[in-house]
């Protein structure tokens, strides 16, 4: 694939508009992630995004402990055709981390929300994968007539109370020595993200580090922390998300699901599946968690074909 920037007409004058000197990193890797970087300016500090193309609105919303680096694929894939703009949440990747801010998903759920607004997006495709399922979902939810698909990668938007395993792990990691852990080490982006691929030799050190690198002292790890504790500790919120599901109902929705993801694997789907009639589903029994990222450009046709075939906007249920 060309490694180049897409060229593209900058006709959007909030596009241009959000245009502001930034300097990168040098650990970036532009050839993997070629892309202008853009501000936008949350009460609580910038929020990094790239967007590429024109056309109709793909929206990638990431979770933790990713940014928009993980999209990149897509986006490279996609942006010929359609205007794909990924934002990094406060607190994750080239985004600003204040100390002091709560991390919680209903900041970054405002803060997408207003992001969305700014930039006058219309009848956006929503691309949800983690807890930017939730973060995702509580947009769609609030303007269900402005959303007119849905891409899920392996995600959950409904309370996890009495899921062991889920219970157990937003306990350990939410509890003074997970906190430790997660500041002190890393451990999000440098043990977990590992654990939960389905191949762990598509994650190249190369790679890998673009997931470290963003945390680079014991402050700035503070949102990968705090989204492990909203697992269990925010359950009322993704609960009532999961109670106002029938108001995209009607939506199309294409569903991407590594099989091999030990916490949103095939009893996930299922849930998806069932709350979403209007869904296409491709299942790949051999990627983990992070299905962009394992998938590649192997994702693009799918996605391709799910957008050119679902056309028209359904309106809310």
């Amino acid at each position: 694939m060309n490694s180049a920037p897409v060229s593209r007409k900058n006709r959007n004058s909030k596009r241009s508009g959000n245009v502001q000197h930034f300097q990168r990193p040098e650990w970036v890797d532009e050839a993997e992630y070629p892309f202008r970087s853009r501000l936008f300016a949350a009460p609580q500090g910038n929020i990094h995004y790239v967007d590429e193309g024109e056309g109709e609105v793909l929206l990638f919303v990431h979770g933790n402990p990713t940014w928009s680096f993980m999209y990149r694929h897509l986006i490279r894939g996609l942006s010929d055709r359609y205007r794909c703009i990924a934002p990094d949440h406060l607190g994750f990747g080239l985004s600003d981390k204040p100390e002091g801010l709560s991390y919680l998903p209903q900041l970054h759920a405002d803060n997408l929300a207003r992001f969305i607004e700014a930039l006058g997006l219309k009848e956006i495709t929503l691309v949800i994968h983690d807890w930017g399922g939730p973060i995702g979902f509580s947009y769609a939810l609030a303007h269900p007539e402005n959303v007119k698909r849905l891409i899920i990668f392996n995600t959950s938007c409904w309370s996890l109370k009495g899921v062991a395993g889920a219970e157990r792990f937003s306990r350990v990691v939410g509890s003074p020595l997970g906190h430790f852990v997660c500041r002190t080490f890393n451990a999000f982006p440098r043990f977990v993200i590992p654990r939960v691929m389905g191949d762990r030799s598509r994650l190249t050190p190369e790679i890998h580090q673009h997931y470290i690198r963003p945390f680079p002292t014991p402050a700035s790890r503070q949102a990968t922390w705090m989204l492990a504790k909203a697992l269990i500790g925010e359950s009322d919120w993704l609960a009532s998300l999961w109670d106002r599901r029938a108001r995209l109902g009607g939506i199309p929705v294409q569903i991407l699901c590594g099989q091999k993801d030990p916490t949103f694997g095939p009893d996930k789907l299922a849930r998806w599946e069932e709350a979403f009639p209007a869904h296409n589903t491709l299942a790949f029994p051999e990627i983990g968690h992070f299905v962009a990222e394992e998938l590649g450009r192997d994702a693009v046709a799918p996605i391709q074909t799910f957008l050119t075939t679902h056309q028209r906007h359904p309106g809310p249920a």
